[in-house]
């Protein structure tokens, strides 16, 4: 039985509100750290992708000590799209750390994170960050949450939360605007005052560690020496190392299973324990089936917890083995039998995604919560050494009552006023439904109800028209009855004739008339799409044209060839541009658009049968 007192506490909020941040100070102001220890910013955000986007990806867990008291503190995702990582995150802690930005208030994940959070009826503390902003607006946000937790339908001791004010990046907490503090400690007093000692309402900690032992796995890592890690929280009993225990699966199989190694969190560290009891989070070693949202039990009393649902993908895309020209010249991982262990593999750690088999057998439909969702499991595969093909990005329909109906979403957008019209006018040919404008100091706020179709291919559009001035923010809001068709990519595609190398001479006399996104020098395949017209035309071009010589001099023989500087392909813009007729092929040094049909007669026969169908 632990000797210490506990909190285990989440803190959640919309994307880019500071939690990360204020996590940072946690750990410094608790001497996790030494003084003259540089551990840079944003500690948790460990991932390469997470750093580079600057939004954290996978929920983390980490430790401080205040005063006579171990807080355990579970990051979460802010973005909608790792929703999944907050709801099943979520069932380890008795209450959250609810961070709201004092300037742009609650947004949508704002209301996803804690209408889980009231769901599961954990004790929420409000956290108004960022007060130091110019545009901050404190007393207005808090109305405005307020208001959230009144149309979530919390209760009355869930309403009657306290409220923090922080600027995480400087590390300093106040109970009240006019409050003076120098750091973090009202914060952490208002958790070791608000947030109750875990099993406060199940029993005492006495009776839960002499009950047969229970935990439900929430999350999963892998260490090259010990093997597989199942990490949650221990809801009752005591564990020691070395005991026996069954591990129960989702389909109702029992499995026995030794604990090998017991680990706790301190700092940002694990730390190997001898025992565990009620309460604690923990990772044990031993098991090297178990999966996330399995239950760790005695062997005297086998009985599973239940899991908490997770909302279903909306998007799918097909992940097809790479059959261009060039496949297997980059990657390492190239095969059918490749590409569906490592699918296989990340549905034990990703709870939110989904992997069917497709049409032929080189084909997976792969599901998941978004476009972002799936962008980060392809990069992570490119980044593994995969090289494989995906298809345009579909939403998932759904029959309900006999009717045909289609996720759609709930989409927040900060503009400046002068583009005002221009975003109205994109998001209403997109099906897009106004609910709300707020001009406010130069800028306003548009809330949109849109289909989820239709906001594939839309930010890189917003981004173009708002001159990057625009803010966005989406959320998964539910299904509404189909809206009918919604008009396409407007631009055509520009076609590799030949195989070859492109040179810069060809491509100057092609540039007029469309934007490339390649530049001279790169290897091409006939059928590869090199750039956009800019008529709805697709146009087959011979990039790889050199210039014939001769023995006449030219008139233009001197001059310099100049080049527009070409549009290079992200993931996220990829996957957003192509049609129904064409893939993304993904390697570890390259991104290529194709046509799934390569060869140029076979294309033009099969848009011909197409058009008498």
């Amino acid at each position: 039985m632990r000797d210490y007192k506990l909190r285990n506490i989440a803190i959640i909020a919309h994307v880019d509100h500071g939690k990360t941040t204020l996590v940072d100070y946690m750990l410094k102001q608790t001497g996790t750290f030494r003084d003259n220890q540089n551990m840079g910013t944003r500690i948790l955000d460990s991932n390469d992708l997470e750093r580079e986007k600057g939004i954290t990806i996978l929920a983390k867990n980490v430790s401080v000590r205040y005063k006579d008291v171990k807080i355990n503190i579970v990051d979460t995702p802010g973005h909608s799209d790792f929703g999944g990582e907050v709801e099943r995150t979520l069932m380890m802690v008795d209450g959250v750390l609810l961070l709201v930005d004092a300037a742009e208030g609650p947004l949508p994940q704002t209301k996803f994170v804690l209408r889980k959070a009231l769901e599961l009826d954990l004790r929420p503390i409000v956290v108004i960050n960022k007060i130091d902003r110019k545009d901050a607006r404190p007393a207005e946000v808090l109305n405005e949450i307020y208001d959230l937790f009144i149309s979530l339908g919390a209760n009355d001791q869930q309403i009657d939360f306290p409220v923090i004010y922080t600027i995480a990046k400087q590390g300093i907490a106040k109970y009240s605007l006019d409050h003076e503090s120098h750091d973090l400690s009202p914060l952490f007093e208002t958790i070791l005052k608000q947030i109750p000692e875990p099993p406060a309402d199940a029993g005492s900690l006495n009776e839960l560690s002499c009950q047969p032992f229970q935990m439900l796995v929430m999350n999963i890592e892998y260490n090259d020496y010990i093997g597989r890690l199942g990490i949650g929280r221990i809801f009752r009993g005591t564990i020691r190392d070395g005991a026996p225990m069954h591990v129960v699966h989702k389909d109702g199989k029992v499995e026995e299973a030794r604990i090998t190694k017991i680990y706790t969190f301190e700092g940002l560290k694990r730390n190997e324990a001898v025992e565990a009891s009620a309460g604690e989070i923990i990772a044990l070693a031993g098991m090297e089936d178990v999966d996330i949202g399995e239950t760790i039990c005695d062997p005297a009393d086998v009985r599973p917890l239940p899991f908490v649902n997770i909302e279903e993908p909306t998007l799918s895309m097909n992940f097809v083995v790479n059959n261009s020209p060039f496949a297997g010249k980059e990657g390492k991982y190239v095969t059918t039998r490749n590409l569906a262990e490592r699918l296989m593999r990340e549905l034990r750690a990703n709870v939110s995604l989904r992997v069917e088999p497709g049409d032929t057998p080189d084909v997976f439909k792969v599901s998941g919560r978004g476009e972002l969702h799936l962008a980060i499991l392809i990069e992570t595969m490119r980044r593994e050494g995969y090289e494989f093909q995906v298809g345009k990005p579909q939403v998932i329909y759904k029959t309900i009552a006999g009717e045909i109906q289609e996720p759609v979403e709930q989409v927040i957008i900060d503009v400046p006023d002068e583009y005002v019209g221009t975003v109205i006018d994109n998001l209403s040919r997109r099906k897009g439904e106004m609910k709300n404008l707020s001009p406010s100091h130069g800028n306003t706020r548009l809330e949109f109800i849109v289909p989820a179709r239709g906001l594939i291919g839309f930010r890189t559009e917003f981004l173009t028209q708002t001159k990057g001035t625009g803010i966005l923010h989406h959320n998964f809001h539910g299904y509404e009855p189909y809206k009918g068709e919604i008009e396409g990519r407007i631009k055509g595609a520009v076609v590799a004739l030949e195989t070859g190398t492109a040179v810069a001479y060809a491509m100057w006399k092609l540039g007029e008339r469309m934007t490339f996104f390649i530049e001279p020098g790169t290897q091409v395949y006939a059928g590869m799409i090199v750039g956009e017209n800019a008529r709805e035309d697709v146009i087959v071009a011979n990039v790889c044209k050199t210039k014939h010589l001769t023995n006449m001099r030219a008139s233009t023989a001197d001059e310099a060839i100049r080049l527009e500087a070409p549009v290079l392909m992200t993931v996220e813009k990829a996957i957003e541009w192509i049609n129904e007729d064409e893939y993304v092929e993904f390697t570890p040094k390259s991104v290529r658009l194709r046509k799934t049909i390569l060869d140029h007669d076979e294309r033009y026969k099969a848009r011909k049968r197409t058009a008498v169908g």
